[in-house]
């Protein structure tokens, strides 16, 4: 027996067992009603989908845990990431808010922009001048 044909039987039987004993994946399905009510869609220990509208600047963010993934429906801001937080404070485990930033890209998003943040970088939505629309994904790290 030749090492490639061995070492894919080792494969199969490996994949085969862990597949005998994983838990059946589940899919969740979020209907266009509660889409369309915003907030919180899916929790689960490894992600969360949220719809969220802001119409003014927030503070700046650090998720220690956490990868955001925006996807901008509609609307526009201008988005900062990296530089440094001013004033942060931990509001919760692996969560922290600041007043302002210092240093970062200069980001202006609109209808369409998907932007990714990982975990760790700061963020701030600085000027909304009307309304921003988006769906978050956020990647939660173990």
């Amino acid at each position: 027996m030749n090492k490639t044909y061995a070492l894919g039987l080792v494969i199969f039987a490996t994949l085969g067992t862990f597949m005998m004993t994983a838990a059946e994946p589940t899919v969740t399905y979020v209907g266009h009603e509660k889409v369309a009510k915003g907030g919180t869609l899916v929790t689960q220990p490894d992600l969360a989908v949220q719809m969220a509208t802001r119409t003014g600047p927030g503070q700046v963010e650090v998720h220690e845990k956490e990868t955001d993934v925006f996807h901008v429906l509609d609307g526009e801001a201008t988005f900062l990431t990296g530089g440094k937080m001013v004033d942060g404070k931990k509001t919760k485990e692996f969560q922290w808010l600041g007043t302002s930033m210092e240093g970062g890209e200069v980001h202006h998003l609109t209808k369409g922009d998907v932007i990714v943040i990982p975990a760790g970088v700061p963020h701030w939505f600085k000027e909304v001048p009307k309304r921003i629309e988006y769906h978050v994904v956020k990647v939660i790290k173990p």
